[in-house]
């Protein structure tokens, strides 16, 4: 490799090295764009910063046109935040576990009642770690579950269910990083919903915590857990008042279902405005799908602003909570969103410039000379969540990762581009979920009252467990295996080393109380 090689690739390597040692993510992309930008203008200043202003305006006006697949991807983050901090403000998160308290009635309905939250709060991870956590913390002390129980199935339903649904926070995010991929095969669309289809890890990980809830496989706490304690809770003085029985839980409800089924209907009538065709696949694959989110996430923050309005009234306190404090919920919800469109902006920036540097020619062939691609699926997995886990970030590990990873695929395994970038998902919700310094580690074990070392290293057997059966259908996939018999076998695999896990546990308690009999 001669020096002018070298150079093509020092903005990427420089990128990757600041974001394992600063952990901050969005200092490590500016620094490779402005790094990138000298060296393609023979480090001329001026020329580099007229460069780099040409290279962000070009990414929402070019060619005497807008580009609205940009703008549309901003503005529905942005509107998801401020509805996120619309649901969280208002008190409607508070209210559904007033609603849902009044209707527990046994330990095993309470954890299955915490995991069904968490599939209900889809939004956002963040969001999703401090509502599940502060609605289960109560019910969880009513009924014996640990707060290191809990703060498992709080994080455990975030990151890896908002993987997975295109209309989450994460969806445009994802599908603005996919939509950089000049030579992606389909839309972004449907490309993510292709790469949520073969996330082993995310799936699993879900599954799992699913199973291990209903029965309380892995956790070594009371013998009779499973016996008479299923049917009483534990004596804590709670009492249902007449506050919790009237508790409504549309306040949550209402703007989720705004937001599920506007994506929905939204798309279908963009598709059917646009297709030349009858016919609802066609509809779907002509359908401008960020106007659509764009709009289904504006539905949804009207709800959720109107419910903020009447949830004083709706208590019978009798006046609505008026636009001032409204307003600053709605600005709250922006600031959020903030680092998120910071990281974007610049990931795609410094896509622009991977392009005119020429550094993804450059990368595909060191892959094709260094790697081999019968272990292309399970290498990316490793590697993403090996990165994932020191800098703590799953979407800072995206922005870095998945332009990389495809150009990597695509030079080694073409017909594997989509499930490589699975395993970039795959592996950096992975590395995320088991780090001490993630933000969902540690608001989940904050909201869910226990300590961040207690949470990871309790949690950190069962995330095993999913990757270990994740990395088993990468490699199925790699090996030519069809969909459904990687699925069959990582499922397999994961609930069966569950099960050994949680009979380790029963003869460990078992062990114990027999000791101190």
């Amino acid at each position: 490799m001669d020096v002018a090689d070298l150079m093509e690739l020092i903005p990427l390597l420089l990128t990757l090295a600041l974001a394992l040692l600063l952990r901050r993510t969005l200092i490590a992309l500016g620094a490779g764009v402005v790094l990138g930008a000298l060296i393609l203008n023979d480090f001329s200043p001026l020329t580099s910063l007229n460069y780099l202003f040409d290279t962000l305006t070009e990414l929402f006006y070019q060619q005497n046109q807008w580009r609205w697949w940009h703008l549309n991807v901003l503005f529905a983050m942005l509107l998801l935040g401020v509805m996120t901090s619309l649901l969280g403000r208002s008190g409607a998160v508070d209210e559904f576990g007033h609603w849902l308290s009044a209707r527990v009635q046994s330990r095993r309905q309470a954890r299955m009642g915490i995991i069904g939250l968490g599939f209900l709060v889809f939004i956002d991870g963040i969001f999703s770690c401090l509502a599940v956590g502060s609605v289960g913390r109560p019910i969880a002390r009513q009924y014996g579950i640990s707060p290191a129980q809990l703060s498992y199935m709080v994080d455990t339903t975030a990151s890896p269910l908002c993987s997975l649904v295109p209309v989450a926070s994460w969806g445009p995010y994802v599908m603005a990083l996919l939509a950089g991929i000049s030579f992606l095969p389909v839309s972004a669309l449907d490309a993510f919903i292709t790469i949520a289809s073969v996330n082993f890890y995310a799936v699993s990980a879900l599954v799992l915590v699913g199973v291990g809830s209903l029965f309380n496989w892995g956790w070594s706490a009371k013998v009779d857990d499973a016996s008479n304690l299923e049917a009483s809770p534990i004596d804590s003085g709670y009492q249902q008042t007449p506050s919790l029985k009237t508790a409504s839980p549309w306040p949550l409800l209402l703007p989720l279902l705004g937001l599920l089924v506007g994506a929905l209907l939204f798309t279908l009538a963009s598709g059917a405005s646009l297709a030349k065709e009858p016919g609802m696949a066609a509809w779907l694959a002509a359908a401008d799908v960020g106007a659509a989110m764009r709009n289904a996430s504006l539905t949804a923050v009207v709800l959720a602003a109107l419910m903020a309005l009447w949830s004083d009234r709706g208590r019978g306190q009798g006046r609505g909570r008026g636009m001032h404090p409204l307003i600053i919920d709605m600005l709250v919800g922006l600031r959020s969103m903030s680092l998120a469109v910071g990281i974007l902006l610049l990931t795609w920036m410094i896509g622009a410039l991977i392009k005119d540097l020429g550094s993804g020619a450059r990368i595909s062939a060191l892959a094709n000379d260094l790697l081999s691609p019968s272990l292309l699926l399970a290498g990316i997995f490793a590697l993403c969540a090996i990165m994932a886990f020191a800098t703590g970030t799953s979407w800072g590990t995206f922005a870095i990762m998945i332009p990389l990873c495809a150009q990597v695929a695509q030079g080694l395994a073409p017909e594997l581009l989509l499930p490589a970038l699975a395993a970039v998902m795959a592996g950096s919700v992975f590395g995320d979920h088991c780090s001490p310094i993630s933000d969902t580690s540690i608001l989940s074990a904050t909201a869910s009252g226990a300590s961040v070392h207690e949470h990871v290293t309790t949690q950190l057997p069962f995330a095993l467990i999913a990757a270990i059966a994740a990395l088993c259908g990468f490699q199925l996939l790699n090996l030519g295996a069809s969909s459904p018999v990687a699925w069959t076998l990582t499922l397999l695999t994961g609930i069966g080393l569950l099960w050994l896990w949680q009979s380790k546990c029963a003869s460990g308690n078992l062990l114990k109380q027999d000791g101190q009999a």
